[in-house]
């Protein structure tokens, strides 16, 4: 099919710019003060974040000018690379803070988590657009995407990372509702999904303890409640207008992960509730840009790829700001754009490529 190129939507371009940007930003301001104790160096995860972000910019920009149609064919040798690399981290992976989610080689890491969210979108838009016909029958257009949804979930929780599998979960579930598949269907795994979580969470003793300390962190402001606590603090102290750039005190080791997982705890403390505004702003502006170029592309395959990329990236949002709000229990998952992570920043921006790429084709 030959489609008609034209200029790539601006203003999804210029809000992801805007999200990065503050997020290099809030990375220096938050870990500036731990890592010159640590290391000697205030830039030494500045300098990383910054190095993770050019690479992503450069894979925006090719997956951006490359026809999206030819990317359709990246598909499945992508999704066979994420399976394999999944598994290879169970006897190869590297420990950190009780997980095992990435491979490397001295300080280069890779998670192939991040590679999987993005290859299971790619195979998903191609092999729903082929099967759109069979969407409706459980056996033929449901049952296949059951499997794969077990087998990513499943390899993602050896790890273990129950949210990043909740979003891989809710992005499958989303794309099948817009393909088109029966309610009946949706809400039966909407329910399988739901006791998978609750059997996640009962298995798994220190989950159990997240669980008990969400419903009330104060009576465990010792241990697991101990970090929602400081969270709420950082955000309370921001008040309407912050506390300034560079002023947090919650930073100073009292909140853990303060630059990664609870990054927006950090800003909401030094740019108060007009800083977590915009930031709102631009991830509720970004999801409108991205569904409006899923509804506009010139193909199912198109449309598919473009909503499944834009709820993979809303959703880890909402989860992350969710869980500093002290709305959802603690998971290790980071904020798109904003926290410290290398190959998340570089996946989620060769997403935004992708989502780019369609919207230059769209009607």
């Amino acid at each position: 099919m030959r489609l008609k190129k034209g200029p790539p939507d601006f203003i999804l371009f210029i809000t992801v710019v805007a999200l990065l940007g503050m997020g290099l930003i809030m990375v220096f301001s938050s870990s500036a003060y731990t890592t010159f104790v640590q290391y000697g160096d205030d830039y030494y995860y500045f300098k990383k974040q910054l190095m993770w972000a050019i690479m992503g910019i450069c894979a925006l920009i090719v997956l951006m000018k490359l026809n999206y149609l030819k990317i359709k064919d990246m598909a499945i040798p992508l999704i066979v690379v994420a399976v394999v690399c999944l598994i290879l981290v169970i006897p190869l992976g590297t420990e950190a803070k009780g997980a095992v989610r990435s491979l490397g080689i001295g300080a280069i890491r890779f998670s192939p988590s991040e590679l999987a969210k993005l290859a299971m979108v790619l195979f998903l838009a191609k092999t729903m657009e082929i099967n759109m016909a069979n969407i409706k029958s459980f056996s033929k257009g449901i049952l296949p995407y059951i499997v794969l949804l077990a087998l990513i979930c499943g390899l993602i929780m050896q790890q273990p990372d129950l949210g990043t599998s909740f979003v891989v979960a809710a992005t499958i579930f989303f794309m099948l509702l817009i393909a088109g598949a029966r309610w009946s269907h949706l809400a039966a795994i909407a329910l399988s999904g739901m006791a998978a979580v609750a059997a996640a969470i009962a298995v798994a003793p220190y989950r159990m303890e997240r669980f008990v300390a969400f419903l009330d962190p104060w009576k465990y402001a010792r241990d697991e409640g101990f970090q929602t606590i400081q969270s709420l603090y950082a955000l309370g102290s921001g008040g309407l207008f912050g506390m300034g750039l560079g002023m947090s005190r919650q930073k100073f080791f009292y909140l853990p992960e303060q630059h990664t997982d609870f990054i927006f705890a950090i800003l909401g403390e030094e740019l108060g509730f007009i800083g977590v505004f915009v930031v709102l702003a631009l991830f509720l502006l970004f999801a409108w840009r991205g569904f409006r170029i899923a509804i506009k592309a010139p193909d199912t395959f198109g449309s598919l790829l473009a909503a499944g990329i834009t709820t993979m990236i809303v959703f880890q949002a909402a989860i992350n700001i969710a869980v500093v709000a002290g709305a959802l229990p603690v998971t290790g998952i980071t904020l798109p754009f904003i926290s410290y992570g290398g190959t998340s920043l570089l996946f989620t921006l060769a997403a935004v490529g992708l989502l780019l790429n369609i919207s230059r084709y769209s009607n």
